[in-house]
């Protein structure tokens, strides 16, 4: 019993320990516990987000497009090559490494590839300009705006050892190629990007972008805001439902926590379907539901974009709208869509880094963009891709 007592008290001690480690020097402290919490959170192989824990078959097959992957490859090449050999050894993982799943949307997390904080200008122009032909320009410009909030946030803060605007890091799994798979990630604060590229095929999720504080009224960034339409999007839809439709789709009125479902870490969600089906909407009311979506795979490159969509659109009446909170024009709130094909969340969050109570405000906004089923990062497509090509 003596034993067990200090083998207890000795527990004890080394978690307070490393508590008191982890608020004094929260970024070496994170170097060593972020492993340990990767390890376990990835420990389950990778299944993907589903509504009961099985997959459904046969949503997504390997075909031309008709829409050429060539600028995003060209992108790929030009910022591989401005690397030093050191730096591209860092940066490049197998096409099907777990790399793919350790992002993190937090600030703590550790990092892999090469960092903006490491690379010369032009360097770094390269690598923003593999985001730039892989997005749009309204969502290259979303992605830089984020990077802007998160330097904002690091001077009000006055901590530019955890938050800053170039503290995001790059990966590529495979090489560029228009024929065979291969993508890259960008993983940091508010901000990730993962884009699985096979032929000219491109599948863009998991996409995480979000910020704390969503715009910046002071200060270098002044001005910079994200997300704002997506916000005022989301509430035309609800406020156009009737009574009946309204009452379907807001599974919770009283808006309390967090709601987001797919950030980090959650490439096995279960996730039900709740809420409304888009095809009880009227014409009028699909519209605005269109004009919703179109928003998030608008982000994608033109092409790409109006594919995904057409993807999305083929599952209508199997896709659901549901929503948590308030509906009037200053209300904190939460909204999914959600199909066999797609998963679209926005979530006013409770605050991390800036003061406040703790209940969800619009400081902190979280969106998050998946594909159910098995194929975020493009694993369905690559599954198939390695079943017909012996490697």
């Amino acid at each position: 019993m003596g034993i067990l007592v200090k083998v207890l008290a000795g527990i004890v001690v080394a978690v307070i320990a490393l508590v008191g480690w982890s608020l004094w020097k929260p970024v070496q402290a994170s170097r060593v516990i972020w492993p340990v919490v990767e390890f376990v959170m990835l420990a389950e192989s990778f299944k993907g987000i589903t509504t009961d824990g099985r997959i459904q078959q046969g949503l997504f097959r390997i075909e031309s497009t008709g829409v050429s992957t060539r600028p995003i490859v060209d992108a790929a090449d030009v910022f591989l090559s401005s690397l030093s050999d050191e730096q591209r050894t860092r940066a490049l993982y197998p096409v099907d490494d777990s790399e793919w799943r350790r992002w993190a949307n937090i600030h703590i997390a550790t990092r892999q590839g090469v960092g903006l904080l490491e690379l010369s200008p032009l360097q770094t122009e390269a690598a923003l300009g593999l985001l730039a032909a892989t997005l749009s320009a309204r969502g290259f410009s979303t992605a830089r705006n984020i990077m802007h909030l998160e330097g904002h946030l690091a001077d009000l803060m006055d901590d530019h050892d955890q938050y800053g605007e170039k503290r995001y890091w790059l990966t590529v799994m495979g090489m560029p190629s228009v024929s065979d798979p291969w993508g890259w990630q960008i993983d940091g604060h508010h901000l990730v990007i993962n884009c699985f590229v096979l032929g000219d095929q491109v599948v863009l999720t998991p996409t995480f972008m979000g910020s704390e504080p969503p715009r910046a009224d002071t200060g270098r960034f002044a001005g910079t805001a994200i997300l704002e339409e997506e916000l005022e999007a989301g509430l035309a839809l609800i406020n156009a439902l009737d009574d009946v439709q309204r009452e379907a789709a807001i599974v919770e009125a009283d808006k309390i926590a967090n709601n987001n479902r797919g950030e980090l870490f959650q490439d096995n969600a279960i996730v039900p379907f709740e809420g409304i089906r888009l095809a009880a909407l009227s014409a009028g009311q699909r519209e605005l539901a269109i004009r919703l979506i179109s928003l998030y795979t608008g982000k994608l490159r033109e092409g790409h974009a109006a594919i995904s969509l057409e993807e999305i659109v083929r599952h209508w009446d199997d896709t659901w709208f549901s929503w948590v909170g308030g509906t009037r024009q200053d209300s904190v709130f939460y909204y999914r869509i959600h199909s066999p094909v797609v998963m679209i969340e926005y979530d006013h969050q409770m605050p991390v880094a800036l003061d406040g109570p703790a209940l969800p405000t619009r400081n902190h906004v979280h969106t998050v963009v998946r594909t159910p089923n098995g194929n975020d990062y493009g694993k369905d497509l690559l599954r198939q891709h390695l079943l017909q090509h012996a490697h």
